[in-house]
Order: structure tokens, then sequence, then C-alpha cells
């Protein structure tokens, strides 16, 4: 079995050395990620310049674009042979909601998706990072799921673990995607130079976190694990809208 590991935090983060630990004895692993911190880089490409693929002192591979391109760079040009799946992370802090929408790490499994190879975004929902053990052994868990029991239709999984030790943990629970809040607003600073400057304010608190939501479930303690499509149409909004154009 053959294995792409990637995340949005640097080949040099803490959580992708525990998640290529964890499955190394079980697959052959490679690991491609971005030279820095990408968080929050979503789905974007490198287009305005070219990429260069470096290899650090611990075998791993690095890129100095975002997930998407390692991603990317791995599977259409590095790797002689398609992977057998794609695992991004482990994220340190949570990928929960609408998080998915903006997180590197779901977009690295994303682009491992759409390029036809089954995929899963691993993120421990934490702020200290501290049992990335925990989240590991889900991962492994899941992998070895899949390749014993392969689902039949595309898969694009995002996994959120809480940050206990693996004993505490109450299990793996299928979810939904809950919702936040809108985020907080930017917050303004005079920078050294005396010019305006802005920062991104914080992501709002769960709004729809009610039973079934990856919300709910890694608040009482178990792993969540939530399929992701990614066709964006509303279909229930097509017929109005053609009447609407027909007007």
């Amino acid at each position: 079995m053959r294995i792409l590991i990637s995340n949005d935090d640097g080949y040099f983060a803490p959580g992708i050395k525990a998640l290529a630990d964890a499955l190394s004895d079980i697959a052959e692993i490679t690991v491609v990620a971005p030279e820095r911190d990408r968080s929050g880089a979503s789905n974007s490409l490198t287009l305005d310049r070219p990429l260069m693929l470096k290899r650090a002192p611990s075998g791993y591979f690095y890129v100095n674009g975002t997930p998407t391109d390692c991603v990317h760079l791995a599977v259409t040009g590095m790797l002689e042979h398609q992977p057998d799946m794609v695992l991004s992370g482990i994220n340190h802090g949570a990928n929960m909601g609408d998080d998915t929408i903006y997180s590197g790490t779901v977009a690295a499994a994303t682009e491992g998706y759409l390029l036809g190879v089954p995929s899963i975004a691993v993120s421990l929902a934490s702020s200290s990072g501290t049992h990335f053990e925990t989240a590991a052994a889900v991962a492994r868990q899941l992998v070895l799921r899949f390749r014993d029991h392969p689902v039949a239709e595309p898969t694009l999984l995002n996994v959120n673990v809480p940050d206990v030790p693996p004993e505490k943990l109450s299990g793996v629970t299928i979810t939904r995607l809950g919702r936040r809040h809108k985020a907080e607003p930017v917050i303004r600073q005079q920078s050294p130079r005396n010019e305006t400057v802005y920062w991104v304010g914080a992501a709002g608190a769960a709004q729809d976190a009610g039973d079934g939501t990856d919300f709910h479930c890694v608040a009482q303690g178990f792993a969540s694990v939530t399929p992701l499509q990614i066709d964006l149409t509303r279909y229930s909004q097509l017929p109005a809208l053609r009447e609407w154009l027909a007007d």
C-alpha cells in the first residue's frame, strides 16, 4: 500500500511526523508538505511562479507552495505510481464546520480526491496539541479499515479527534458538518512605520453544534468522521432561478 502524506502546518510539524510514524509499518510512505506554515491556504494553486521540490534530512520532501500544490505536484509529476491514499495532517487545531472551506489541511486531501485518490484529512481538535498519538491511532484505524474494506464510492473524509490520551477517547462516530457564527471583525493596528494594518479576526463560535454534528461529537469525546463532497451546486434553487431568469 502506498500513502502520500501532506499537511498545511509545514514539513517540520509534529503532527505530520506522528502520522507518518503511525503508518510506516503498514504502507510505503511519501511525505510532501509545504516548506512553511500555510494554514488557511484553502485550495489555492501557485500559478505565478515555479515550484521547487527539496528533501529534508528527515527524508520528507517540501515545496515552496501551498498544501494543494504539494499533493498536485506529487500525484501528477513526482511519484512513479499513483498513491493508494492521500492523508493530510495531523493538523494542530480543529477543522470543523465552516473551517473546511478555509483549511489547507482539508484542501490537501481534497486535491487528492479530485485526482482520483481516496483521501482523509485529520485534525487534532485542540490549541495545545498534546496528544497527536490519539489522532494518529484513529488515522491508522481508518486506513486499515479502508485497506481491508474499500469504500465503493469516491472518498473524501474529514476527521477531527479530541486532544485526549488514547484510552480516554470515547470512540469514532460518523457526523455531518456543523456551522459557526460569523467570524469576529478584523483587528486594526498601527505598524512601527505608522501604517494601518489589519489582522483577520478569530473564527466564530459554534452555532449549529447539535447532536450529529462534528462539534457535538468532539465535545463528547468522540472522533468525528465527516464525508465531504465537492459539488457546490444548490440544486433546490435551480427551479426558482430558472423562473426568475425567464421573467
